[in-house]
């Protein structure tokens, strides 16, 4: 019944998993796992650490999120930043980079649908204007994404080294 979400059979397991943790749980314990997510934001990378000038901003985000995704050999690696006083913008934005880090840009382009915030039981638990938080979150990583992955197909382009 599972697979008739927008994506499903196609959704990597990584993002697979987490939203089958929160649609497991009745409504009033997802935000306890939400909670706990907030808790496992992974640390920034020791460069970006005080430099908020390589991270974007998620203006639609209520609190202040940060992102900064990174393509190397076509592997995705997402890193965020958020107040612990935001957990809900926290909890999203760690689905979102432990969901995302590991998986190959194509996965994200192509499987993970633009819909993913809606599809994890969070509707009927936080705000819309949350969910739509969530949502900019994975639009703009995966914005980031094809970016980087054009950039890099430019860069490795018969003829593109300038010589």
């Amino acid at each position: 019944m599972a697979d008739t979400a927008a994506g499903a059979g196609d959704l990597p397991a990584s993002l697979a998993e987490i939203r089958d943790e929160f649609l497991a749980l009745e409504v009033r314990d997802r935000l306890q796992l939400l909670l706990e997510f907030s808790n496992e934001l992974p640390a920034l990378p020791a460069e970006y650490e005080g430099h908020p000038d390589l991270l974007e901003r998620v203006e639609e985000c209520q609190s202040p999120v940060f992102i900064f995704v990174e393509v190397v050999d076509g592997v995705v690696a997402m890193h965020a930043t958020a107040p612990r006083e935001a957990p809900t913008t926290r909890g999203f934005a760690s689905i979102l980079a432990q969901g995302l880090t590991g998986l190959t840009a194509q996965q994200v382009l192509r499987d993970v649908p633009d819909d993913y915030p809606q599809t994890i039981g969070l509707v009927e638990a936080v705000s819309p204007l949350r969910v739509r938080g969530m949502t900019a979150l994975l639009g703009r990583a995966k914005r980031q994404i094809a970016e980087k992955t054009a950039q890099a197909d430019t860069a490795s382009a018969p003829g593109a080294s300038g010589a």
